[in-house]
């Protein structure tokens, strides 16, 4: 599999470039959001205080770097599978990355909700 993203253009005829460009405009905002997500990882690890929940700043802080770093592997996917069902004038595969990406955000803010809500009522 892995193999396949780096050459996704060893099969079929090639596409109206403009098709090509805009994978590759997807590819690249999917790469945008995996570094904000690592960029907060860090950002996480290295400025939040000790928070009132033990090891809660650890947990923020590898839960957006393994999400950023899944991020970044999602995107190269689904870019080469995209440029490749073009390639055989094939649909375009579906993705239901966007949807699971938008709960884990969702659900981590409602924990981080509950958290700061929890660390107020010890204040």
């Amino acid at each position: 599999m892995v193999t396949r993203w780096f050459d996704p253009q060893d099969e079929g005829e090639t596409p109206d470039y403009r098709f090509s460009l805009a994978n590759e405009r997807t590819f690249l905002a999917w790469i945008r959001t995996a570094l904000a997500l690592v960029a907060g990882g860090l950002a996480a690890a290295q400025f939040l205080p000790v928070l009132g929940i033990a090891h809660l700043r650890e947990v923020i802080a590898v839960a957006l770097l393994v999400l950023g770093g899944f991020v970044a592997l999602r995107a190269v996917d689904h870019w080469a599978r995209a440029e490749r069902a073009m390639r055989l004038r094939r649909d375009l595969p579906p993705s239901r990355f966007p949807a699971l990406l938008s709960i884990l955000v969702a659900v981590g803010a409602l924990l981080l909700v509950a958290a700061v809500l929890v660390q107020a009522a010890r204040a």
